[in-house]
């Protein structure tokens, strides 16, 4: 007879046991990250500055440019994250580290914004 210390050991440890992400949740996160950033860019694109004197029309472009900025930036981030491996063997260095990686939130950042 096993005690019950042990078996709640061996639900948690199966439980507990690390699980693979699915290989195409990079693309399709970064996918969605990528539409709706264009979604809220476009919202934005929409309004007139003359609707934007009565203050109960400033909730839909404020929300989308909280979505702009916040999908833009996590989709920056993921894709300076993907070629971090690389920046690391080839970087001479903490501080040539840093330059490469700030290079990158850069250039990341402008494709971003260009779309």
């Amino acid at each position: 007879m096993s005690t019950p210390g042990a078996d709640i050991e061996t639900l948690l440890s199966r439980a507990l046991q690390p699980v693979e992400p699915p290989e195409d949740l990079s693309s399709r996160l970064e996918s969605t990250l990528a539409g709706l950033t264009e979604m809220a860019v476009v919202e934005l694109e929409g309004w007139e500055l003359r609707a934007m004197r009565d203050p109960r029309n400033w909730v839909r472009p404020a929300v989308a440019v909280v979505v702009t900025a916040t999908a833009g930036t996590a989709l920056v981030i993921l894709r300076v994250r993907a070629g971090q491996r690389r920046r690391v063997a080839v970087a001479q260095g903490p501080a040539d580290l840093v330059a490469r990686t700030a290079k990158a939130v850069a250039g990341e950042a402008r494709r971003v914004v260009r779309r």
